[in-house]
């Protein structure tokens, strides 16, 4: 598939010597949701801010829809809409007023239909003669995704846009971003809450010290990494693993009345139902059974711990 975002061999030191960023390669699709986990100083926001042209790269380049963002930086900076971790708006305006000035700042014709289905898509159309300052704290955080929507961008970044926001509102966040999508549009998501990496992604990168450690797409980075349990709850209490089973690394709870095998989601070379026959040979019967799988909040961690 087509990439709208290409960031090639980025590097970002800063004065200081510290080194943000570390030879970065990264390619984001033509109209996919992919989101960008990483730690706290991990690099994602330097990552984002130097694609939207706000922060220089020390070396490498990145192109955003073919425009290279430090030579055509105007054409660039025009197919891309952010949405920034922090809150910054003039608190005296009112909502319809800012975003009309966001629209107008990349040179674009008043439309005013388009500014009031972005108002009402993001519920703040009640709110529109309201001053900033008035709103809630939820309520600037619709106004910053109106004005990063206001210019009609192709290529959208949010970076934490659910932090410190009720969950009704990451629900409607969530729902406008699959139209946004449905409409052509690339979304950039970088996020604490996994969870909401897990619904929205289509694909998923994973960046630690200033490194990408991979890039892949979500349901096989499920597959791939995510490991399975069969818990199995016995009939009757066992006192100990049979040596027979050994091979099977299967965990006795301390009561002795649940057994959990734990295997690879790709790699279950031994398999359940051999597994069963097994423990029927051995006597040892189950009353019930239930199978569950790593979480991308699992597999993260465990990824950033490795190379800790």
């Amino acid at each position: 598939m087509q990439a709208v975002i290409s960031v090639n061999g980025v590097t970002k030191t800063y004065a200081s010597g510290f080194q943000a960023l570390k030879g970065i390669h990264l390619d984001i699709r033509r109209g996919e949701i992919f989101a960008l986990l990483g730690p706290n100083g991990a690099g994602k926001t330097t990552l984002i801010s130097i694609i939207c042209g706000i922060v220089n790269a020390s070396t490498g380049s990145v192109l955003a829809d073919g425009h290279d963002i430090a030579r055509d930086y105007r054409a660039a900076r025009a197919k891309i809409g952010l949405v920034p971790q922090e809150l910054s708006t003039d608190a005296f305006e009112s909502v319809w007023d800012t975003v009309k000035f966001s629209r107008g700042l990349f040179g674009k014709p008043p439309n005013k239909a388009y500014l009031e289905k972005i108002l009402k898509d993001l519920s703040l159309w009640d709110k529109r003669d309201a001053k900033i300052m008035a709103l809630s704290g939820g309520m600037k955080r619709r106004v910053m995704i109106a004005k990063a929507l206001s210019h009609e961008p192709k290529i959208l970044f949010l970076d934490e846009p659910t932090a410190g926001v009720d969950v009704e509102l990451r629900r409607d966040m969530w729902q406008m971003v699959r139209r946004l999508r449905e409409n052509g549009v690339t979304i950039i998501l970088t996020t604490h809450y996994i969870e909401e990496a897990e619904e929205m992604a289509d694909r998923i990168g994973v960046i630690s010290k200033g490194e990408i450690l991979l890039v892949e797409d979500k349901d096989v980075l499920m597959k791939k990494l995510g490991k399975k349990q069969l818990t199995l709850h016995l009939q009757h209490p066992l006192a100990g693993v049979p040596d027979g089973l050994q091979e099977y690394q299967l965990e006795l709870s301390q009561d002795g009345t649940q057994l959990t095998y734990t295997f690879d989601a790709q790699d279950d070379r031994i398999g359940i139902p051999e597994l069963l026959k097994r423990l029927d040979e051995h006597g040892i019967h189950f009353r019930d059974l239930q199978t569950s799988e790593s979480s991308l909040e699992e597999i993260f961690v465990s990824l950033v711990r490795g190379r800790a």
